[in-house]
């Protein structure tokens, strides 16, 4: 018997932390899509928060920027913290498009949003410590595993766009460490408005006031505004720190280029925050080296220092993802209109369309009960051929109605034939 064959009686163990891991659910979906694919059937795979690159390209001088830094050969260790050029012209973006004042040292950069996260996470979350955040929203429950966290979820409602309110998370507050929210929010596409999101700001400043005077561990906020450039039509973007500039002291942003360059791969992520924080978290990213590559970091810095050229990027971009979105939101609107039981949000911001399939009762032609989320959602795949991600995916209550429809990988002329298959499929429910 060879000497490298693997004892299958031999149990291996393994961290009870990687034991017990819980695996992506949009993941396991996307399986049971792919193998439908390779089967030759033809699926409207709308589940991916990605784009397709050959529908959306990242910008063509992005594109010919990285190229001529390979050829330039920068390929070795990049800046512990990144390459300064590239946190000068992230400054510079934040400054003149966002209106946030951050220095070079206040930021760091890696590679993508995920790090990112992830170092936020080790950063400020102890073992035991509470972290707060509404569903649905993304992976925040498995940051807090990774962390030996526990957490505590706010299942949001529609009347409030999925967005949550001081008032959902004041009951909470005084024992939480950490609160995570995101706007543009992944997987709604829809944002805080002004008045809500000073209210929390208000309300982790007012228990900041008091855990200073007891000499307590700030309460701090994790901001993800990874999709704050695609905004759309009069939706505007709000930020802790412009609202409330005390809140820079607690506030530790989550940004980067993945989705406003649709550039997923290209792997450029920052945080920006106090600069007690960032120096941390570049120590944490140092050891895991989750840096973004140097060539893509000069890249970066070279495109962001036209910003007449990435504003025009943007206007074209957003026009694409808007006219997939509000062409899907009209389509619902009308089968909601033709009696069928489905209804969506009217979309806001980032590649996402919230949708709702009230099916749960209803029965098929061969005359099975579709008694569960799982039943819809196996039921539209099946008979519609349209995959989608259930809210229950991203923490919301397993018979959860509602459900994320990602644009990034869709083409203008698929909307019709998703609304077209849907029709004949929800026409065929009792």
């Amino acid at each position: 018997m060879s000497n490298t064959a693997v004892d299958q009686n031999i149990d291996l163990k393994v961290s009870k932390l990687a034991e017990n891991i819980i695996g992506s659910e949009i993941i396991k979906l996307a399986a049971e899509v792919n193998e439908k694919i390779k089967k030759g059937e033809k699926v409207y795979n709308l589940t991916i928060g990605d784009f397709n690159p050959k529908v959306f390209p990242i910008p063509a001088e992005l594109k010919k920027a990285i190229i001529t830094e390979y050829e330039n050969d920068m390929t070795n260790y990049p800046a512990a913290d990144g390459m300064l050029e590239l946190r000068t012209a992230v400054s510079k973006l934040l400054k003149e498009r966002g209106g946030l004042d951050y220095k070079t040292d206040e930021i760091v950069i890696a590679g993508g949003a995920r790090p990112v996260i992830y170092a936020i996470f080790r950063a400020l979350v102890d073992a035991g410590d509470t972290v707060l955040f509404p569903v649905p929203s993304w992976n925040n429950n498995h940051y807090t595993y990774l962390n030996n966290a526990k957490q505590v979820l706010i299942e949001t409602t529609p009347e409030n766009k999925f967005m949550p309110t001081a008032a959902d998370l004041q009951p909470h507050i005084a024992s939480a460490n950490l609160i995570a929210l995101c706007s543009p929010l992944n997987p709604t596409g829809t944002t805080f408005r002004k008045k809500d999101l000073e209210e929390i700001c208000d309300m982790i400043l007012a228990e900041n006031v008091k855990r200073n005077a007891e000499k307590k561990k700030p309460l701090y906020l994790m901001y993800d505004q990874i999709y704050w450039a695609l905004t759309h039509g009069n939706t505007q973007h709000f930020d802790p720190v412009s609202l409330r500039p005390e809140m820079k002291n607690y506030t530790v942003f989550v940004d980067g280029i993945s989705k406003s360059l649709a550039a997923t791969g290209v792997r450029v992520g920052w945080s920006m925050g106090p600069k007690k924080i960032i120096d941390k978290m570049k120590s944490i990213l140092t050891h895991v080296g989750a840096w973004a590559p140097k060539a893509e970091q000069l890249a970066t810095a070279v495109y962001l220092n036209d910003l007449a050229g990435y504003d025009t990027f943007l206007a074209d971009i957003k026009s694409k993802i808007n006219d997939r979105l509000v062409g899907f939101y009209k389509g619902f609107q009308s089968l909601k209109a033709e009696g069928y039981k489905v209804d969506a949000i009217a979309p806001e911001a980032a590649i996402y369309l919230t949708v709702q399939f009230s099916l749960h009762g209803q029965k098929t032609e061969a005359g099975a009960v579709l008694s569960t989320t799982q039943d819809v959602t196996k039921y539209i795949l099946d008979e519609a051929k349209v995959a989608l991600v259930p809210f229950y995916a991203f923490g919301a209550s397993a018979d959860s109605s509602w459900y994320r429809l990602s644009v990034g990988t869709c083409r203008l002329e698929d909307v019709d034939g998703v609304i077209e298959n849907l029709r004949a499929a929800l026409k065929k429910l009792k």
